[in-house]
């Protein structure tokens, strides 16, 4: 998990909100306290002015509306001198006395004496003036960088006359560097509460984001696996009753987890020892599951099929999408064949979907159907041609009887010869169902084996001379047999009907002055037998199917010899009841071999058994 950032962090950000209300709070409490300090502090500073400026006013106008005469000590101005001499204040900073024609009558500021006599320049008392109201400005004096209060007030206003204007400069800087003073200790107050709530801050977020980091700390090491650890308890309140439901919500995923894994060893294990193939898709149809009889089947490596189309990997693209897929009832043949094998799966498919009927996936099941197959191939073909090897006796029979039937039996000449053939036919059906009770005992292990200790050289020898008496026509038989005495253990009646079917088999299809070539070897636990004719030969394509029920090389010649088609069938299922094998090597115009092979045993004596 990404390592959270220092300001990302809940911690630093729990405290910076805390400082931030805390220092918003304070700053509108300072502010709002500056303010009114401020205000306040002006307030009675310019009362107090007008309190003095009033009595100034008073005494001046007194003096100004005084009616003089020539004993009078004083002229006007030094009246008005005298006054403002006597007013004195640490807070005015100069007092003066203006006529209504903007001419300055009195100053109480000395070092402005020679001012007195002289027209005032300052705007502010001329618009007192013109508008008979009094004025006032805070300026910057340029030489002492003081702020200072100028204030001027009309002198006896009667209707539209005036008398003149009282004008006054203040030092209000006192005013603001008190406001100033306050503001740093205001400061100063705000600086180190600022620092007590940061200590606070981080104490109390501390309780909060403990517990936190703990339960992050423990979503961690779940998201690794391990279930063993435990977030701490700090107490009973909300994070308290959030840590005891984090850990509680640890054990159930524990047990979930435990129960989880459990059953996906079931499922492993059931899907991998299945001999049925399963593959499960998403719900776009890309496999995401598949076990290893699946992939056996389909001949294809995991990394093959992983996150392909289903369609795809069953090679059904070209006819099914995956839709078409979901809709499927019934089971789909997949036809893997090659010319010389025949391969056929069958799969069957089943939707996975969620109770609101979404579609989540689909499983296939697939099943190696080919062994099926082959059986109901070769069971048509057993009924077809059991069909028409009975079929054809039948028929000439009928024909031959129902011309018996129609006279033919009163014609000396024709009757016997009839007969004979209806005979035959008849012989050759026995022979058909005799072999057919042989192959359907021999499936069913309805049998059992007589067996007895042979010397194989003279059993094998035997039957050759019994031919070789019988043949009709020009073969010469070659015997290449063993030297030693070789003795198995043989059913001897079965093992004579398997050597009468090879070696009948040799006669047929072996022309007039050819060979038959009869030989025994031996290892160290078999002795292989062969049979090796001159005839027409096996096309190689065929080789393998001679031991099929009902095969023929050509057919035509073995039915006319009678031939049933079973022999070399009922041979291969009784060598193998032996525990022997039976296999032929053919080239087509050369002739044909048989081999087979039968186990034995060398004694520790040395000899044979």
């Amino acid at each position: 998990m990404q390592k959270v950032g220092f300001f990302r962090s809940i911690h630093v950000k729990f405290v910076l909100i805390y400082v931030m209300l805390i220092l918003i709070a304070m700053e509108i409490i300072g502010l709002y306290f500056a303010r009114e300090l401020e205000q306040t502090l002006k307030t009675n500073f310019m009362t107090s002015i007008d309190d003095r400026m009033s009595l100034v006013e008073l005494s001046v106008r007194e003096e100004m509306i005084k009616k003089r005469t020539a004993d009078d000590p004083m002229t006007l101005e030094e009246s008005l001198q005298a006054v403002l001499s006597g007013f004195r204040s640490e807070d005015i900073n100069e007092v003066r006395v203006i006529n209504a024609g903007n001419i300055i009558l009195a100053t109480s500021a000395l070092n402005n004496i020679s001012m007195v006599g002289q027209r005032s320049a300052d705007d502010i008392v001329r618009r007192s003036n013109a508008l008979k109201a009094p004025y006032e400005i805070i300026h910057l004096d340029e030489k002492t960088r003081d702020r200072v209060l100028v204030r001027t007030m009309p002198i006896g206003v009667v209707g539209d006359e005036v008398k003149g204007i009282l004008y006054l400069e203040a030092n209000i800087e006192k005013v603001f560097r008190q406001i100033d003073e306050v503001n740093r200790i205001l400061a100063g107050g705000v600086a180190v509460s600022l620092s007590i709530t940061i200590i606070l801050g981080i104490l109390i977020a501390q309780t909060m984001t403990r517990p936190i980091s703990d339960m992050r700390r423990q979503a961690q090491a779940m998201a690794k696996g391990n279930f063993s650890r435990k977030v701490r308890v700090y107490g009973n309140d909300e994070m308290g009753q959030l840590a005891i439901a984090f850990n509680h919500l640890t054990n159930q995923l524990q047990e979930s987890q435990s129960s989880t894994e459990s059953e996906r060893r079931k499922l492993a294990s059931v899907l991998e020892n299945m001999t049925d193939g399963v593959i499960a898709t998403d719900r776009k149809g890309r496999v995401s599951l598949i076990n290893d009889s699946a992939l056996l089947m389909l001949r294809l490596t995991r990394d093959l099929v992983l996150n392909r189309p289903i369609s795809s990997i069953l090679g059904l693209e070209q006819e099914y999408t995956f839709e078409d897929l979901i809709q499927v009832k019934e089971s789909i043949a997949l036809d893997f064949s090659r010319e010389d094998e025949p391969y056929i799966l069958r799969a069957n498919f089943s939707v996975t979907q969620r109770e609101t009927g979404f579609v989540n996936g689909l499983i296939v099941v697939l099943h190696d159907n080919t062994e099926q197959e082959k059986i109901d191939m070769e069971r048509r073909e057993f009924v077809s041609n059991v069909s028409h090897e009975l079929r054809t006796p039948l028929t000439t029979m009928r024909s031959y009887l129902e011309a018996l039937a129609d006279g033919a039996w009163k014609n000396e000449e024709i009757a016997p010869s009839f007969l004979h053939v209806t005979q035959t036919e008849t012989e050759r059906m026995i022979r058909l169902v005799n072999d057919l009770l042989k192959l359907s005992r021999m499936d069913s292990r309805d049998y059992d084996l007589n067996k007895e200790w042979v010397e194989f050289n003279y059993f094998f020898n035997s039957i050759i001379e019994r031919f070789e008496f019988s043949k009709s026509q020009e073969v010469q038989f070659i015997r290449l047999l063993s030297s030693s005495e070789l003795f198995v253990e043989i059913d001897t009646d079965k093992m004579t009907q398997v050597l009468d079917n090879i070696i009948s088999n040799a006669l047929k299809y072996s022309p007039d002055g050819g060979d038959i070539r009869f030989g025994i070897t031996m290892s160290e636990d078999f002795i292989k037998v062969m049979i090796s004719d001159d005839g027409m030969g096996i096309p190689q394509a065929n080789v393998k199917r001679i031991f099929d029920r009902f095969y023929r090389a050509d057919r035509a010649r073995s039915r006319a010899m009678g031939g049933t088609g079973l022999g070399l069938a009922i041979a291969r299922e009784m060598i193998m009841a032996h525990g022997g094998d039976i296999w032929a090597e053919s080239e087509e115009g050369k002739g044909t071999t048989i081999f087979f092979t039968l186990p034995f045993e060398l004694q520790e004596d040395g000899e044979w058994g």
